[in-house]
């Protein structure tokens, strides 16, 4: 397996020896049914980043040989091969947890594997009225499905993974009720969803793990790879004229050899990221699940580097 360099370096022994320190004692193993009820409504805007400079590209972690238990910050992760689906690392990897707009992985893969994706979706009032992250779309707007799946999965945007969900199903009920059967076939049993866009439902739950199938299932299609590994892409309808979007997952600046994939917060979520990264011909997936900022980033750099660094 091909693999980047390492550099013993005195900023990434410092970095080794915190994460040592920062080592939590143990991982609970308690599964939940559902998450506990949300917490008081906050923002939930997903916050466009900055763009990083080539030179600010951060290092591969380097993790000590003899550590056995990562120091995440997140409340769920995993991270598996992305080949076979092995677990190569998880932590409460089974507890149900918001996942926010990492929803939105499973609205593009249910929208790709409809096919037509060059039909136009023409966006209706309910659609527009669909708050918080959007790109602005308005009442007999229209763009293809293709086009759509850009601005769902590089903006984030709610309005028009409404628009995706209702023209794919005829009804958001009826795309949730698709969304949740999808995910059993894909062997994600401890999922449930009410909407294509992750705003807040106590009902709208996933796990690290399942999520982790999902996006594994998403990957496995060339249109989704290609979207959530684009760091720019210029979106244009009459309403609203050209915009350029930018890709809201940091780690394709960050972590060399980043594929994708999507982003998500909302005040009972937290910070959720499910990436993936490649090196040579081997990929793994990451999810984390309930962080923080810089935690998502963090510990999905941890928590791929331990994967490409244990795939059998």
């Amino acid at each position: 397996m091909a693999k980047f360099s390492l550099h013993k370096t005195k900023t990434a022994l410092a970095f080794a020896i915190a994460l040592i320190l920062a080592a939590p004692v143990g991982f609970a193993a308690k599964r939940k049914s559902r998450p506990a009820p949300a917490a008081p409504r906050g923002p939930s805007v997903e916050v466009e980043p900055e763009p990083l400079p080539a030179e600010m590209k951060l290092p591969v972690p380097e993790i000590p040989p003899d550590l056995t238990e990562l120091p995440l910050v997140a409340k769920g992760a995993i991270v598996i091969d992305s080949a076979t689906g092995q677990t190569l690392y998880e932590k409460n990897a089974d507890e149900a947890q918001y996942p926010a707009s990492t929803t939105k992985i499973m609205t593009a893969l249910l929208v790709i594997e409809a096919g037509s994706l060059d039909r136009e979706v023409v966006v209706t009032l309910e659609d527009s009225k669909v708050g918080e992250s959007g790109l602005d779309i308005k009442p007999s707007d229209h763009f293809t499905r293709r086009e759509g799946l850009y601005g769902l999965l590089l903006k984030s945007a709610n309005d028009v993974a409404h628009a995706l969900g209702r023209d794919n199903a005829g009804s958001i009920e009826a795309f949730a009720a698709k969304m949740t059967q999808r995910a059993r076939e894909l062997g994600a049993r401890n999922t449930h969803f009410e909407n294509p866009h992750g705003l807040q439902n106590v009902q709208h739950y996933t796990s690290p793990r399942d999520l982790a199938l999902i996006a594994r299932a998403a990957m496995q299609q060339p249109l989704f790879r290609q979207i959530v590994g684009t760091e720019y892409h210029s979106w244009s309808i009459p309403s609203t004229g050209p915009r350029e979007l930018r890709n809201h997952n940091r780690l394709l600046w960050m972590f060399p050899g980043c594929t994708g994939v999507k982003t998500g917060y909302t005040y009972p979520a937290q910070q959720v990221l499910a990436s993936a990264a490649q090196w040579g011909d081997r990929e793994v997936i990451a999810v984390i699940m309930h962080s923080g900022k810089p935690g998502i980033w963090d510990d999905s750099k941890l928590l791929l580097t331990w994967g490409l660094e244990h795939l059998p």
